[in-house]
């Protein structure tokens, strides 16, 4: 019974059925991943990875990856895809021909932040500082008491400096340099082959993803929230385990779809 429920509640149910013109932006961590203690704690089973390749085929290539992560971290977690990913919230970016770009320098800040941050960490070992290269990011899921200690120091260390800012999450607090979203990511991605064209869809569970949320709803797309809590998304779906399930029925549909197009005649 129990069981039964579960599934139930999983389920995808009133969002809208897939079509050939879509696009696919899809954030990591809590929509397509459970999240774990750490940021290593995650893992990527083969059916996820068996769904998003057959998703991509069917999109034509138009399936990207929008996360917090580094690129180099979603290769290793996603291997062996290798999909059009913007990583750092879109500071770094894969276009879907390969080409890296990235937005931002690391800030000579960082430094001076992490010296600040280091007794902190060290008198709570629940802490976790994630040095990311252009980003850097404390966790404090293991520590949550710390939340709002953190967030006013956080707030002290970047209101002198110019070229950062501060992204709040999910039991975690990123600082990072200003100038790129992961809704000017998508409108980047949208501007380029395979996804200019098409229809924008968003999936994403965290306050970062409320900035792609509002673009895709702009460019009449459609933006789905997965887990709780108010947002801007238009549609949503409750756990990781209903996308997975969407975007499964997804990727069948438009399979069935390419299937059932006439082949096309050459002139005579």
């Amino acid at each position: 019974m129990i069981r039964q429920q579960e599934k139930n509640r999983s389920r995808p149910a009133g969002l809208p059925k897939a079509e050939p013109g879509w696009a696919f932006f899809l954030d990591i961590d809590g929509t397509l991943l459970v999240l774990a203690a750490t940021p290593a704690g995650v893992t990527v089973d083969s059916g996820l990875k068996q769904t998003l390749g057959p998703l991509r085929t069917a999109t034509g290539g138009a399936i990207a990856l929008i996360s917090g992560r580094q690129i180099g971290e979603v290769d290793w977690l996603f291997a062996p895809l290798r999909l059009p990913t913007a990583g750092q919230h879109g500071i770094e970016r894969r276009d879907g021909s390969g080409v890296m770009h990235r937005y931002a320098a690391p800030s000579y800040r960082f430094g001076e932040i992490k010296n600040r941050l280091a007794p902190l960490v060290a008198r709570h070992p629940g802490l976790l500082l994630e040095e990311k290269g252009l980003t850097l990011a404390i966790h404090y899921r293991q520590v949550p008491s710390l939340g709002s200690h953190l967030h006013r120091l956080l707030r002290e260390l970047v209101n002198s400096a110019e070229d950062l800012r501060l992204q709040p999450g999910k039991m975690v607090v990123e600082i990072m340099p200003i100038g790129s979203d992961k809704g000017s990511t998508i409108t980047e991605f949208m501007s380029e082959s395979p996804f200019r064209g098409r229809i924008p869809v968003f999936l994403g569970d965290d306050v970062t993803d409320e900035y792609g949320f509002s673009v895709v709803n702009a460019m009449d797309g459609h933006s789905i929230k997965v887990g709780p809590g108010r947002s801007a998304a238009r549609w949503r779906l409750p756990d990781v385990h209903a996308v997975r399930s969407w975007l499964e029925q997804c990727a069948n549909t438009l399979a069935a779809a390419e299937r059932s197009e006439p082949p096309c005649r050459t002139a005579e």
